[in-house]
């Protein structure tokens, strides 16, 4: 009677999903704000000068209009400023051994970061229209600076965000004299999004917590049903888990399925549900948001047959070849080099291992698909003009996105798609290190 109720509970054991200890909650908003308030003060305090005088920018002018908001404006604003103040024009202006001054010129002073400028002769009464512009005016005759840098670029959004009509009224404001100073900030703008503050490790690293705990839970029993479950249950099983936790998402999840003799599904169009069987690999495509910060992440999973304790050998050597791509990437990410030059050099070890793959990371940050330098696209091996030219920077994170395609002997010898994302830093050593760990084992659905 004992060895049956051991046997009974071992069985209950195998059957019951573990999940380890849950993640770490993030902490209340109000926690989250003064955290980002944190890393705020920081940038402007550290990053954003060493950068001024590294582009020989005296002067950096950042314009938008409500709802129409400059892609590095909110990371130069507090977490409880959510638009610009009808117009908002920052100025950063280098005063040699006083430092980089910060003023606002519309909106308030983002919790005593900027010194807000306002015009004395108007009292009681926000900055509007041509007299915001006159205050411009006034204001850079005073300082007299040698260069005036906008964010104007073709080659990256991030360095993109001065509107045509912005810039037409500023060239009016400026006149003659002082639109000869004009020049493209480029650079500037992108690098101070790209950059990231150790002080955001630990946090991030707890984001990436919930992520992966959240992909164990969709991947396994507790979610999928094999012969019930379509992989949009599960794709809405993640989003209702980000929502729950009070985190957001910067794009929507995929739970993409592959089956002996399917094909490999298109990643160009949308997909009709499909119900999970037993035998199938199963890929998704994941990122959530939360202060101020993205993540992205791809897994895989497979979802055993009867009498099976785990993937098949072909399927697992599948997820092997991803795992030494990542090695040889991570490899040749140094600092100094450009996107392209990485991407090149990582292809050509790839094919002198005989593995058929595609890089395509991304830096990762502020934004999901973040400022940095390009490393390939999916459909763009051969290199990135202008966003892959871009040089990798010591303190900055890196999507190490790819995939590969394997003959699988237990399919006949069809091929296999695994795609793998996981979050990596350069840190400031110039060393690539994970954020927390990558997968190298399949999520294993009973």
């Amino acid at each position: 009677m004992r060895a049956k109720t051991v046997a009974l509970l071992f069985c209950l054991l195998l059957a019951t999903p573990t999940f380890g200890q849950p993640p770490k909650p993030l902490p209340s908003m109000r926690k989250q704000a003064e955290i980002q308030q944190g890393w705020l003060k920081l940038r402007l305090e550290k990053v954003l000068p060493a950068l001024m005088r590294k582009h020989g920018v005296a002067m950096w002018l950042v314009i938008c209009r409500e709802y129409n908001e400059d892609p590095v404006y909110r990371s130069l604003t507090s977490p409880t400023v959510f638009a610009a103040r009808r117009r908002t024009i920052l100025v950063f202006t280098d005063r040699g051994e006083k430092g980089i001054e910060r003023l606002a010129l519309g909106g308030g002073s983002n919790g005593g970061l900027y010194q807000v400028y306002r015009d004395p002769e108007v009292e009681n009464r926000e900055l509007w229209g041509e007299g915001q512009w006159a205050l411009l005016r006034k204001l850079i005759a005073e300082r007299d600076p040698k260069n005036i840098a906008v964010n104007i670029s073709a080659t990256h959004a991030f360095s993109d965000g001065l509107s045509a009509g912005e810039y037409e009224k500023l060239q009016q404001a400026l006149g003659a004299e002082y639109s000869k100073r004009l020049i493209r900030a480029e650079e500037l703008p992108h690098e101070y999004i790209s950059v990231r503050l150790p002080e955001m490790l630990p946090t991030y690293k707890q984001m990436m917590e919930i992520v992966h705990s959240i992909i164990r839970r969709a991947f396994s029993g507790e979610v999928i049903k094999p012969g019930k479950t379509t992989n949009q249950d599960v794709v809405w099983f993640m989003r209702q888990q980000v929502n729950n936790l009070g985190c957001g998402t910067w794009f929507q999840p995929t739970v993409r399925v592959q089956r002996k003799g399917s094909g490999i599904p298109s990643n160009l169009a949308e997909d009709a549900p499909v119900v999970i069987e037993r035998g199938d690999v199963l890929h998704c495509d994941f990122g959530l948001t939360a202060l101020g910060l993205a993540t992205d992440t791809q897994h895989m999973a497979y979802v055993l047959r009867a009498g099976e304790t785990d993937a098949p050998a072909g399927i697992k050597k599948a997820l092997a070849n991803t795992n030494r791509m990542q090695d040889i990437l991570m490899e040749k990410m140094k600092p100094g080099r450009t996107g392209n030059e990485v991407l090149a050099d990582a292809i050509a070890t790839m094919k002198a291992e005989k593995i058929n793959g595609t890089f395509y990371t991304h830096p990762i940050g502020d934004h999901g698909h973040g400022a940095g330098p390009l490393i390939g696209l999916w459909d763009r091996q051969e290199g990135v003009p202008g966003r892959g030219d871009v040089k990798l920077l010591p303190n900055t994170w890196f999507s190490i996105e790819l995939g590969a395609r394997t003959p699988v002997p237990e399919w006949d010898g069809a091929e296999l798609f695994v795609g793998q994302e996981e979050d990596a830093v350069l840190n400031a050593e110039g060393k690539m290190e994970w954020v927390l760990r990558r997968q190298t084992k399949y999520h294993l659905v009973r």
